[in-house]
């Protein structure tokens, strides 16, 4: 069986851990690890018995695809030079800083005929996809993504950071175009927003209220889903999903079983098994620009809200 020779660009958190599961699979060979870093690079290419480079160039030709786990505002540059080779690229979210450039990968994937998978790796968390059993007609949809001040992630804002995980899953679970967006937030430590509260309307009725924030002492991921005669109450760190339902008078509780995995892992299961069967990603450039789009709005609304208070205070 032929193996997919696939490299990892960006050796800090996540691209230690997207070369870890690599080095896992049996149907993939793991051939670099790049970061500008070499000390890093040469650290964790020694753990999973692979190559270190510096510059990811130098991987255009060994590779039948690669992962991009490098800070956003790099993300396009990387990704647009590996698809114009014909290399499958994951490129870890958010896709990249502007609307624009998001359109050039896809088109750029299209044209040469390659996949692009986006790293929103909440829709490969196992309570998500059992949701999708339960979670018929939303009426009102409540997230909660909380965690302390991290020290990666920093370059863009706590909603392109954090909360544009729930917002592509909201995507995923309201089939309805976005009506209004209602959003307040504030840089509280670093030069972008650390914390925001949003209402997001949609025409046909449900309304969906997300707050993120980085500078909290406690971590916490959950979405609540309230439909009529039911209440889904989820928590994706431990793949935990809590079902209330009234029948007639009566409110049941009840847990769904779910076997716990480990969602990255699943992702990138998923993105080999794509380029082997040629199969459709289940996020795609196409998802990953929605998202973006709605984040980006987000962020205009709350920068613009920003400006006219201090206007109003000289």
């Amino acid at each position: 069986m032929k193996k997919i020779k696939v490299a990892v660009i960006g050796a800090g958190h996540l691209g230690k851990i997207h070369a870890r599961i690599y080095s896992q699979f049996k149907n993939c060979a793991l051939v670099g690890i790049c970061d500008t870093d070499l000390e890093k690079a040469q650290t964790h290419a020694q753990s999973f018995s692979t190559k270190a480079y510096t510059d990811y160039t130098q991987l255009l030709n060994k590779v039948d695809a690669v992962s991009i786990a490098t800070p956003t505002s790099s993300h396009f540059k990387i990704a647009a030079e590996f698809l114009k080779h014909k290399v499958h690229v994951m490129v870890e979210k958010p896709i990249t800083k502007k609307i624009t450039e998001a359109e050039k990968l896809i088109d750029l994937a299209e044209k040469n005929k390659v996949l692009l998978q986006v790293g929103h790796v909440e829709r490969f968390n196992p309570a998500i996809k059992a949701l999708s059993r339960f979670c018929k007609n939303p009426q009102f949809i409540e997230c909660h993504r909380l965690s302390p001040f991290p020290l990666r992630g920093t370059d863009v804002s706590v909603i392109l950071d954090l909360m544009i995980h729930d917002i592509d899953i909201i995507l995923s679970l309201v089939k309805s175009p976005l009506k209004s967006i209602h959003a307040i937030g504030v840089n509280a430590i670093s030069q972008f927003e650390d914390i925001a509260n949003v209402r997001l309307t949609f025409t046909n009725g449900t309304v969906c209220n997300l707050t993120s924030s980085r500078i909290s002492d406690d971590i916490m991921r959950k979405i609540r889903i309230f439909q009529k005669n039911s209440y889904i109450s989820l928590d994706y760190a431990l793949q935990k999903i809590i079902m209330y339902k009234k029948t007639g008078i009566k409110i049941t509780r009840k847990e769904i079983s779910i076997e716990k995995k480990e969602p990255l892992v699943e992702e990138l299961y998923s993105f080999i098994q794509c380029i082997k069967t040629k199969k459709t990603p289940l996020v795609q450039g196409q998802d990953a620009k929605e998202a973006l789009k709605i984040a980006l709005r987000i962020t205009k609304i709350i920068q613009k809200n920003q400006n006219n208070i201090l206007q109003n205070n000289i």
